[in-house]
């Protein structure tokens, strides 16, 4: 059954956030991850305020969204972006 990592994001220092972007794909990758949404336009119609940058990713299982986010290639990506973006990622499976 498919999985989708659902993230919210909002960027402090986009020349940071630039080397998260750069090693995040690895991970993605290995895992067999597809993009179904990257920081297109966005409006949020309920609840909080519209995130700068909202992400969808699809992965085959849920086991493979964890284990992408639990891998050493995503949290060398993840500590690149900490301290200059602010992020929320749900991984959600499907039906």
């Amino acid at each position: 059954m498919k999985a989708y990592w659902i993230a919210h994001v909002n960027v402090s220092n986009p020349d940071q956030y630039s080397e998260y972007i750069r090693l995040a794909p690895a991970a993605f990758a290995k895992y067999g991850a597809r993009m179904l949404a990257r920081g297109g336009r966005s409006e949020a119609l309920e609840g909080r305020a519209t995130p700068q940058r909202s992400v969808v990713i699809e992965f085959d299982s849920y086991e493979q969204a964890i284990a992408c986010y639990h891998s050493a290639e995503y949290q060398q990506a993840k500590a690149q972006r900490e301290g200059v973006a602010e992020a929320e990622v749900i991984i959600v499976e499907g039906l």
